[in-house]
């Protein structure tokens, strides 16, 4: 079981973000992480990478806890955040080269994943020049590179044209023939297409945790179940 989260708990001064969170995700996966704006997404993705503190529980990842092994968890998550932070005076194969020199991998890498996400073309310009499309492939490359056991994607194509959206749709449904993803997205057409498995976080709570078709449910849309779902923890 690549990731084990246990009883997980994290509190920002009286507020819960996150109450008593229990997930087990296997190998090779599309899971989509849903829920409203401040239903505890970011939260639990950044407890998950090691960039928020665990308050109470457990995140056990390939075996170790990361409480415990930080850095050896680190060496084996990619994570692309809602906001994808780049160096945008830097050039693209310049970034990426710094971010695989990081992870001591060899620059045929950093050519291999210039290609994949479809950058080629741009792999000269610097990052400050780049559409968004093209930025948020740079950020997705940059997840990618060392060849991560566990992807998380924090809306990863917010912002993106139509064409790019598929682009990059098709970019992480390869990647997850053979890793693990969690992928955080408001797009439900995302969640069908990629997503085999659906986890709907609400106030804090899990509300759900199954496969995306018995997430839909009598329901005739994923919209139409995400609006019921959530509605009836509404206060």
């Amino acid at each position: 079981m690549p990731l084990q989260i246990i009883n997980l708990t994290k509190k920002f001064g009286e507020q819960t973000a996150l109450n008593t969170i229990n997930i087990s995700i296997d190998k090779n996966e599309i899971i989509g992480l849903l829920g409203p704006n401040g239903a505890g997404k970011s939260t639990l993705m950044k407890s998950i990478v090691g960039a928020l503190k665990i308050d109470q529980g457990e995140i056990i990842f390939n075996g170790l806890n990361i409480a415990d092994h930080e850095i050896e968890a680190k060496k084996k998550i990619g994570f692309l955040p809602e906001n994808n932070p780049l160096y945008l005076e830097m050039y693209v194969k310049e970034y990426l080269q710094f971010v695989a020199n990081i992870h001591k991998i060899s620059e045929s890498r950093v050519d291999e994943v210039i290609e994949l996400v479809g950058i080629t073309p741009e792999k000269s310009k610097k990052i400050g020049q780049l559409s968004k499309g093209y930025k948020q492939r740079v950020g997705l490359a940059q997840a990618i590179i060392h060849q991560p056991d566990l992807l998380i994607l924090d809306e990863p194509t917010n912002g993106l044209d139509p064409n790019q959206i598929i682009e990059i749709r098709n970019v992480v449904k390869e990647i997850g023939q053979q890793k693990t993803v969690l992928l955080s997205t408001h797009i439900m057409q995302e969640v069908e297409a990629l997503c085999s498995r659906v986890i709907l976080i609400h106030q804090g709570n899990i509300l759900q945790d199954c496969p995306i078709d018995e997430f839909k449910g009598r329901f005739d849309s994923l919209e139409e179940a995400f609006a019921d779902y959530t509605a009836i923890q509404k206060d």
